[in-house]
């Protein structure tokens, strides 16, 4: 199987940053990059062969002054804080910060960002300089797998190497090549002490007598350094200047040093774009001392529609030989513990009194409670990783469950401190303690599952042997061929990780085997050194079978899980509407959730702490609002608005810093209305005051007990629920198809009737010197006094002197043909024309939007729905559901689908009641994410379907979608644009198929559901 790979917009942002800090260098020529290379003393008689042209980096034709502008036109248009100067160290004078949380292809990025540079200004050689072997042999790995990607789109491929100081006439080839270039090299190879490090310095026989570091450097190559923060050793830097870059492109989620930060894609960033795996834990609470309790541990709650809730329990239990073993059952109400355990005295009182299934407690009549994930009793460290390695199954299970439908193979990755642990050479089998109790725990649980409905997955698990789907990967003992404990480095930036090559190189090999659900291995073992290694998509499931140390944090600990999963075809699984559906990584920790997600929490905010706190005038002022039709600057005057309205509505508290009340309302949807100066750039002013950042917008981690199977009831079988369905179950696909020139008479008109361009204006501001000046009065700047100001308008253009490409400006920000964009400037009247002269900037800006309003208006009038004979299976509603968390669910339902139904804010919490209380309300459902319908902004996944009583509504049939604010501008426009495409999907499958229509609208409470009904 072979991953794929496509262009994403957040990865061509990332590199399109670093392109244009670059703006205005020109293409490279012949003369800039052409040199001869110094062949050194060869033998006498084979000196021409050594005298070879080459092909440098040409040098930076760009200014000090024209780079910084640059660097902070990119920053401005992201909204980061400005550089005020050029940061230059001893390695180079342009540095460039890009800032990529984990799992966001960062690698990927870079590589691209090679091509742009290459075609843009002709740049060639590069060295990405990383601080470790397995990060080395993870980017050798990406550049191998993404050349045919690549190939597609510029045309060429990148010729690769790893540096080998053995291997010296790779740096011939590097140099004397006139394509891309790029050499991989870790930090150890040139800043080591060793003797095969320091051959980069020396002047070498096998070399010509050259130092290998001055055939590198006479390139003027681009850096770009993988994870700089590890790399910042006195003695590494010294020797990164060496290398005399052209530039250094540093990359990393958490850099420690700040230099020109171009780009920031932080943990925040990527969670909320849905860009990496949403975290659950799995937590274990010891409660209780050791020896004192009954041992007992509550693993998980489980409903069904057939029965009332049970508790998964382990306990102790005397067996008839006097053994006492600790068992794993199904215990209901009334159950009693001391008869269960055959006797044992310590489980005296203990009867089951209550199984909560909504807060997950079990309690018994003797008072004690557990919550699910405590542990009661004698809890030593073998008892302790038996849980972990059973809890690691159980939640892999439950994926696997819901996930081998769409085709996704699950992998569960433990991380051990001994191969011994694991592989035990002694032991007749070879298997140690946790390879033995993987295989009691795995074959325990699978017996319950293949107790389930013969189903294509189970059929895929009878097939696996218990003994196959497990596999360890360890360093190998090159004499013995055994599996040891790898060599691991005890400080510095690498303290605890391996520089084993052989070992990353099994990992990366069997990377794309290990996603193919024909391969058995499900569950990997591996040692914690080479965690680095892993970086594969489809890791559900990670358990650390090892003490916490201060080696790895939380956020390392999660990170070799975050990327997105793919599919049996190599398809990233990306959908919006399912990503964090689908897409969730459960870690088995060995500490209580609570302790874990703290931990956990900490890590993320500290990474966070460049980002701003402080909602003032100030921030705003300046900030960029990108909107759909251009780019809107913050006024000092919008900027008071911002800060006004956050102050008087308790947004902001006396520190300026966003309160929690802010992030509750817009949880809600009843945040209070903006000013009307603020309200047609509505969303983009949300997402601005969102950038400012507080403890209360962190993302929730989630507690991976909690969510369980929603079984349907009674209700979906009901004929009514049969008849919505069979009226809304229809696929469509949609087209829009509209002449230039209707769009070019509606541009006009537009035009001459909306656009004025305001003039560009002065202040003149006069004081004086005050009667008596003192020195604190200097220092304070309160020596003069301001006696007047007067604002002037300005009506010819002080950049009239500058020459616009109007049309190409106009067509690139319409996305129109430069002949459509160019009938449209032709034919608005002279007077709206000659503003263009005024203030070309701003008649560009308003062009480009109110062109962009009428092509947008366009697509509604044009769009046509065609609908298709596929439709959704009904086991849209079952297979491939996701547990949910029932500490949302509220009471028990009569009339929907599933006897609970998860909301996601108090709007619809109240919806369902009344629905559900309504008498006439036949059947409900609250639609599945899967259920999706095509637009050309979007898939869109509508919330209810409503079966209503015939005879006492005028619709029976309604599709609803629930909204906190029916005012239009507080619903984005792609929302708009969904919703009246929506509108347009039912009208034709209404007009196609349904005798009786479906309604659908959007609603913000039951009350106008039924006044629109009635």
């Amino acid at each position: 199987m072979k991953l794929k790979f496509k262009t994403q917009a957040y990865q061509t942002a990332a590199v399109q940053a670093v392109v244009d800090c670059f703006r205005g260098q020109p293409p490279a020529s012949a003369e800039a990059i052409s040199y001869r290379i110094d062949p050194g003393k060869a033998k006498k008689g084979v000196e021409d062969l050594f005298t070879e042209s080459g092909f440098k980096n040409a040098e930076l034709k760009l200014g000090d002054i024209a780079l910084l502008q640059n660097i902070v036109r990119v920053q401005n248009q992201q909204n980061l804080p400005q550089s005020s100067e050029l940061v230059k160290t001893k390695v180079s004078k342009v540095n460039l910060d890009i800032e990529m949380e984990t799992g966001t292809g960062k690698t990927y990025c870079y590589i691209k960002t090679i091509f742009e540079l290459n075609k843009q200004y002709g740049w060639s050689k590069f060295i990405i300089v990383v601080p470790s072997i397995a990060i080395r042999e993870g980017v050798a790995k990406s550049l191998e797998i993404t050349a045919e990607h690549f190939l597609e789109t510029y045309h060429k491929k990148v010729r690769f190497f790893i540096y080998n100081s053995k291997q010296l006439h790779q740096l011939e080839s590097f140099s004397s090549d006139a394509g891309v270039n790029v050499m991989v090299i870790n930090v150890q190879a040139f800043a080591a002490r060793g003797a095969d490090n320091r051959r980069i310095y020396e002047e070498l026989d096998d070399f010509q007598s050259r130092r290998p570091i001055d055939v590198i450097s006479a390139n003027r190559p681009i850096l770009i350094l993988d994870e700089p923060q590890k790399m910042e050793g006195a003695a590494t830097l010294k020797s990164l200047e060496e290398f005399k870059a052209l530039m250094v492109l540093r990359y990393s989620a958490t850099h420690k040093t700040t230099h020109n930060k171009i780009h920031r894609l932080d943990a925040l960033d990527a969670y909320n774009q849905k860009l990496v795996k949403k975290i659950a834990v799995r937590g274990i609470s010891v409660k209780g001392l050791a020896g004192t309790n009954a041992y007992l541990y509550l693993q998980s709650i489980d409903i069904s529609t057939k029965k009332p809730p049970e508790a998964r329990v382990e306990f102790e239990q005397r067996l008839k030989s006097g053994e006492i073993k600790r068992v794993l059952r199904k215990l209901g109400k009334t159950d009693n513990l001391f008869d269960l355990s055959n006797g044992l005295d310590q489980y005296r009182g203990y009867v089951v009194s209550d199984i909560n299934a909504n807060t997950d407690t079990l309690s018994f009549t003797n008072g004690v409670e557990l919550f699910v994930g405590e542990v009661d009793g004698d809890v030593n460290e073998a008892a302790l990783r038996r849980i972990q390695i059973r809890e690691a199954i159980k939640a892999h299970f439950d994926k696997e469950l819901t996930l081998f439908p769409h085709g996704i193979k699950v992998l569960t990755l433990f991380f051990i401190d001994e191969v011994a642990k694991y592989r035990d050479y002694a032991a007749a089998d070879q298997k140690g303690d946790y390879a033995r109790i993987f295989e009691e725990e795995y074959s325990q649980y699978l017996n319950e599952v293949l107790n389930l409905d013969e189903t294509p997955y189970i059929k895929y698990l009878k097939d696996i042997d218990p003994a196959k789907t497990h596999e360890g990967y360890f360093s190998i003992d090159k004499k013995t061929k055994r599996d040891v404990d790898p060599a691991v480095a005890a400080r510095g930036e690498n303290a605890g990780l391996s520089d084993d090559v052989d070992a990353y190189d099994l990992i990366l090999k069997q990377k794309e085997r290990l996603l193919s659900l024909q391969e058995p291995v499900r569950f990997i073992f591996s040692h914690s050194a080479l965690r680095e290694g892993w970086d594969n998509p489809n890791v559900f499931v990670i358990c650390a079978l090892k003490h916490s140390d201060n080696t790895i944090s939380r956020r390392q600990e999660v990170g070799r899980g975050l990327r997105l999963s793919v599919n049996q075809t190599g398809d990233r699984m990306d959908h919006p509407a399912i990503v964090h559906d689908v897409n969730v990584l459960t870690v088995v920790a060995s500490e209580s959730y609570k302790d874990f997600v703290s931990a956990l929490q900490k890590d993320i905010s500290e990474s966070l702490s460049a980002r701003p706190k402080v909602a003032d005038e100030a921030y705003f002022t300046g900030k960029v609002l990108k909107t759909a039709t251009g780019d809107v600057e913050v006024t000092p005057q919008l900027a008071k608005h911002i800060y006004k309205y956050l102050l008087r509505n308790d947004y902001s508290d006396d520190t300026d810093c966003i309160t929690g009340s802010y992030h509750e309302a817009k949880k809600k949807g009843t945040l209070a209305p903006l000013p009307q100066e603020l309200q047609a750039h509505a969303e983009q002013v949300y997402q601005l005051i969102d950038s400012v950042f507080s403890d209360r917008q962190m993302f929730g981690i989630g507690d991976d007990r909690r969510p369980k199977k929603n079984p349907l009831n009674s209700n979906f079988d009901k004929q009514e629920f049969k008849e919505l369905w069979n009226r809304i179950n229809r696929k469509a696909a949609y087209s829009v198809d509209f002449d230039s020139a209707e769009l070019v008479s509606k541009a006009v008109t537009e035009l001459d009737k909306s656009l004025r361009v305001t003039p560009l204006q002065y202040t003149i501001q006069t004081g004086e010197q005050t009667a008596l000046v003192t020195y604190d009065g200097l220092k304070d700047g309160e020596a003069f006094v301001l006696r007047a100001t007067q604002t002037e308008k300005n009506v010819h253009s002080i950049h009239s002197t500058v020459k616009y490409d109007l049309i190409g400006k106009v067509a690139e920000g319409t996305q129109l043909t430069r002949r459509t964009t160019a009938d449209i400037l032709k034919g608005i009247s002279v007077a709206v024309f000659t503003q263009f002269r005024t203030n070309p900037e701003s008649f560009i800006a308003e062009a480009v939007r109110l062109i962009n309003e009428q092509k947008a208006t366009m697509i509604i009038e044009h769009l046509a729905y065609d609908p298709v004979e596929d439709k959704f299976d009904l086991d849209i509603f079952t297979t491939g559901q996701t547990k949910q968390d029932f500490s949302k669910a509220g009471d028990k339902l009569k009339r929907h689908i599933y006897d609970y139904v998860i909301t996601d804010s108090g709007i619809e919490r109240d919806f369902v009641k009344e629905l559900d209380t309504c008498t006439e309300v036949v059947v409900y459902a609250k639609l599945p994410r899967g259920f999706l319908i095509p637009t050309p902004v979007g898939d869109y996944n509508p919330d209810w379907a409503v079966s209503f009583k015939e005879g006492t509504v005028k619709h029976v049939y309604f599709v609803a979608e629930t909204k906190g604010s029916m005012s239009s501008m507080v619903l984005s426009e792609i929302e708009k644009t969904k919703i009246k495409c929506t509108r347009k999907f039912f009208d034709e499958i209404n007009r196609r198929y349904a005798p009786e229509n479906v309604k659908y609208e959007v609603v913000n409470s039951f009350g106008k559901l039924m006044e629109l009904v009635k």
